[in-house]
């Protein structure tokens, strides 16, 4: 089991997280009820906090917050001025930063703006003092660029606690790194008089260890949690605080479940130091409270509680959308955020025992409330960002004789990017106070009560934010996903997924006898209206959302996926079923054409016959369920040829099509060992369409055949494999990249025909890469499917085991790297390791190598028309990826490739349905891409109509004019 003895009980965060927002929002409502006259009183109070801030607050240089008065995250000046930070700060090569530079200014955004402020500096001055510029606004972040100089900058009144600048760790080296800064800036504290008074340390979960994911619980139990134990025993010694920081929501029931194993720990006994940061945009934060409460209680600790806002709202978003999730962790509107936080916190000033309150926040209206809530209590502190809200806090502290703490960044400029974004996006929106306080916005508009708009508002949650199965509007319905960072939902669909599947019979029709019944189907089939056969495919996708489980259990076992690769393939099975049937509704209602007075002119689609579909077993349920529906929507008849590694699977497909509706005779399944096709099926003349996604020559010889047959041309749509290439420039973000072609390379071990064969690194940044890539490759696990912690599986079966063990012995001179396979794993199944080779020349790709192999070709920048002119000159043009932060960069090598899928500064997989439209050019198929807009449009053959009006008469609606 993946929950262990020691976790707790998590199903009220679960609930929570689940529950409609509209529900959660009554909750709120309910519980903050406060006086008119107390609500009076915090408007009067915040009101005049705001005036004093503004008459003090300096109004020149280059403050983040005079920043953000000029610009808002979401306009293209924004967004220009976050590249240019990054650039300036990040890339190594004078050529490229200067590229970035000018395409930046060449938009003339900054300068149109700024006049002769930023923009002249960068413009006329060039790189040198852009670099400083941009240092200023680095400086308004950052306390000190190292603990000691941090210490230095440290002013009273302010408490601090120290951060040190980064991100999550992508390898064990960046962990200990970041393990040895933590514990460096601890000493450097030094001995102080108890937790509550004095600075402190921030940390990060992520930061100590490369793997801070749900699927690895019980490997973070071995490795993290002594790691963050010791931290707190040091942290202890010295008499300080150290509060863990809050991350995104997939992590929220993980990081509960290791704190209650920390505070457990007898060494940190009498010890009120460990403190947590709670997120009030999460629709599971009172949740979170009660649990924090009561380990509290049952340990005998008192925790320091941070309570924040939340700073991942656009990454929560996006993905509860791309996991097809029920809903929203965190709420849609910043309003209700704002209503969250006062409720949170009166829950915090009710569990005094259990929590030191800690209280993060830059609204005057929110102080307001806070100190009224406390009333003559000052036993709880404010918490501020560095480089934001000081002047509303001088008058805060000034006025109310109470503590203040800054979260103070420590760190090299370089890592400032992601922290920054994080602020801007915390703070920069139009609709924040940070923004609004700067600016001219009247004083009565930042003293609203957040519980009276938000109760006035008709719809409750953003209208501009459909729920994830509502992304696609009204017309189609989103697949249903799972949450598998929720404990609770693994608890109930582990034990099912690990549970031997049930064996079909297998039941499979002799070719001749197929073909006979097909071709007499096909006019029944094709005559029905449309309308019926797309109900059919709806129909067809909410018996396998029904059936979702044991479709990825059968996924599992026969097809070797990992349990997520299984999950996302019936989602996308699903996918194709809704979209072709409303594609097919689109297409194939009859179009009336202009034409002369007198006539009527109609165009109509009809199927064209049999079609046979021929699928790989590397996605044996999502391509072998797209090419069936798409063929019958359109009424054809189908005979569908599964992959032999994968008969089971594609037995359940064809009971379900059934069982949805389709005829026995319009769909059958033909079940053929080895890898070949009957040819006495493809040369007959009764089949009008075949549909093929496999390897290259197989694809050829199928052309071949019918080419060669008698009678009509048959259509032939053919999706093949590819030569895919990412292309990074220096500017390109190591960390994001590093992540994007681990999983383009890796994922499905390698067997997906959009997966990354090829790196081409630019040389000033191949070293650091490389070695990041080489880290993130050690931290893979490798072992069986159905167990959540493995990120790659097996490959299908010996015969391509074996091919590609040939070719690494091949190129063994060449290897730079191989993630270690344990060597019991190693013995149970057809694993290959993930691979990384070194090439001098991409003329030495041959061949597809299917599998987790990835070759790395380092370029000089100047030599990059070499290299597309290589990329293309291989014949495939499946996918391809560009990494940079130069708008002009990505979007010339796009033009200048012949590839079908391009992604820019994300991996190179996963085309979703009706989204990414997927399939390539050249040996890499003939098109249409399925999934798309126009792929039906090859099932269908067109006929035209055209009626003479006034055969027998006079034209009358003419003369009636």
């Amino acid at each position: 089991m993946l929950l262990t003895s020691n976790s707790i009980n998590l199903l009220s965060l679960s609930t929570a997280a689940q529950t409609p927002e509209v529900l959660r929002v009554e909750y709120l409502l309910h519980n903050l009820q406060l006086p008119i006259t107390t609500t009076q009183h915090i408007k009067t109070h915040a009101a005049a906090l705001i005036t004093a801030t503004r008459t003090h607050t300096p109004r020149l240089g280059l403050s983040l917050s005079h920043l953000l008065n000029i610009y808002t995250l979401a306009s293209p000046q924004g967004i220009a001025l976050m590249r240019l930070a990054e650039s300036l700060l990040r890339i190594p090569d004078k050529a490229t930063a200067d590229a970035l530079l000018a395409s930046i200014l060449a938009q003339g955004d900054l300068v149109g703006h700024l006049g002769s402020g930023l923009s002249a500096l960068l413009a006329k001055l060039g790189l040198p003092l852009a670099r400083k510029s941009i240092s200023l606004l680095g400086e308004q972040f950052i306390l000190g660029k190292t603990i000691a100089e941090a210490l230095k900058c440290s002013v009273k009144p302010y408490r601090y606690s120290y951060d040190m600048l980064g991100e999550a760790a992508k390898t064990a080296n960046d962990a200990e790194d970041y393990f040895q800064k933590y514990s460096v800036a601890i000493h450097a504290i030094g001995m102080q008089t108890g937790p509550i008074a004095s600075p402190g340390i921030s940390v990060k979960l992520s930061a100590l260890h490369p793997r801070y994911q749900y699927s690895q619980l019980e490997r973070l139990q071995k490795e993290l949690v002594p790691k963050i134990i010791e931290l707190c025993v040091l942290a202890k010694q010295y008499q300080i605080g150290l509060t863990l920081d809050a991350e995104e929501a997939d992590r929220l029931q993980l990081s509960l479940i290791l704190i209650k194993q920390v505070l457990a720990s007898s060494e940190l006994n009498h010890w009120d130091g460990l403190g947590l940061a709670v997120q009030a945009y999460q629709k599971a934060c009172p949740e979170v409270l009660d649990l924090c409460a009561q380990m509290a209680r049952k340990t005998g600790h008192r925790l320091m509680l941070r309570l924040v806002k939340g700073a991942y709202w656009d990454s929560e978003i996006k993905r509860a959308q791309e996991l097809g999730l029920n809903e929203y962790p965190v709420y849609t509107r910043k309003i209700t955020t704002d209503v969250s936080y006062i409720v949170c916190a009166q829950k915090i000033l009710k569990h005094r025992d259990e929590f030191y309150p800690q209280f993060a926040t830059h609204n005057a209206y929110t102080i307001a409330t806070i100190l009224q809530l406390v009333q003559n209590n000052r036993e709880f502190e404010f918490q501020r960002l560095q480089g934001m809200g000081d002047a509303l806090y001088q008058t805060v502290i000034a006025q109310e004789n109470v503590a203040c703490r800054v979260y103070a960044p420590v760190g090299d400029y370089q890592h400032l990017l992601a922290y920054l974004v994080r602020r801007l996006l915390e703070n920069g929106a139009n609709s924040s106070f940070v923004h609004q306080i700067e600016g001219e916005t009247p004083v009565e508009q930042l003293i609203n009560d957040p519980s009276i708009q938000l109760a006035a508002l008709e719809v409750k949650p953003h209208p501009a934010i459909p729920l994830p199965k509502e992304l696609y509007g009204s017309l189609r319905e989103n697949s249903k996903g799972i949450d598998l960072s929720d404990f609770v939902t693994l608890a109930k669909i582990l034990p099912l997924l690990s549970k031997p599947a049930r064996v079909r019979t297998e039941k499979s029709v002799a070719p001749s006898h197929a073909l006979t019944l097909a071709d007499q189907a096909f006019p029944s089939w094709s005559q029905q209206d449309v309308q019926l056969r797309a109900n059919i495919l709806r129909k067809a996708a909410d018996l396998f959302t029904d059936h979702h489980i044991e479709l990825m259990q059968l996924l599992v076992k026969e097809g070797k996926k990992t349990i997520p690769d299984a999950l996302s393939e019936v989602r996308e099975a699903i996918d194709y079923c809704r979209y072709y049937a409303l594609e097919a509704e689109k297409l194939m209602q009859p179009q009336t054409l202009p034409g002369p007075t007198g006539e009527n002119n109609e165009l109509t689609f009809q199927g064209r016959g049999i079609a046979v579909c021929i699928s790989p077993w590397n996605f044996p349920l999502a391509i072998f369920l797209g090419q069936i529906v798409a063929a019958l929507v359109t009424g054809n008849t189908v005979i569908a040829k599964p992959a032999s590694q994968t008969p089971q699977i594609a037995t359940r497909a064809v009971e379900l099509l059934h069982q949805a509706g389709v005829p026995l005779e319009v769909l059958q399944l033909l079940i053929v060992r080895g890898n070949t096709m009957d040819k006495a099926i493809l040369s007959d003349p009764r089949v009008a369409l075949v549909v093929f996604t496999g390897s290259l020559e197989t694809a050829q010889q199928i052309n071949r055949t019918l080419a060669a047959r008698e009678g009509a041309i048959a259509a032939f749509i053919a999706e093949t494999g590819g030569q895919n290439a990412m292309i990074v420039d220096s500017s390109a973000l190591l960390e994001q990249t590093v992540t994007d072609i681990v999983t383009s390379a890796f994922n499905s071990a390698g067997q997906r025909c959009s997966a990354l064969r090829l790196l081409c690194v630019q040389k000033d940044i191949d070293a650091p890469l490389i070695a990041m890539l080489k880290g993130a490759m050690a931290e893979l696990s490798l072992g069986a499917p159905d167990c959540l912690a493995t990120d790659v599986g097996p490959v299908i079966d010996k015969p391509a085991q074996t091919q590609l063990q040939n070719y690494l012995k091949k190129m063994s001179a060449s290897i730079l790297y191989q993630t270690p396979l344990p060597e019991d794993t190693a013995k149970t199944d057809t694993f290959v390791t993930p691979t990384l080779i070194e090439i001098k020349s991409i003329n030495v790709l041959t061949q597809e190598i299917f599998g987790p192999v990835l070759h790395v070709y380092a370029y000089e920048r100047n030599d990059l028309p070499q290299v597309i002119q290589s990329i293309n000159a291989t014949g495939y043009g499946l996918t391809l990826g560009v990494h940079s932060r130069i708008d002009t960069f990505a979007k010339d090598i796009v033009k200048q490739t012949l590839v079908g899928n391009n992604y820019i500064n994300r991996n190179i997989i996963g085309a979703v349905v009706g989204v990414q439209p997927f399939g390539g050019q050249r040996l890499s198929g003939t098109g249409p891409k399925a999934g798309g807009p126009h792929y039906l449009t090859r099932m269908v053959t067109e006929k035209t109509v055209t009626v003479n009006t006034v055969a027998i008469g006079g034209n009358a609606q003419l003369l009636t004019l």
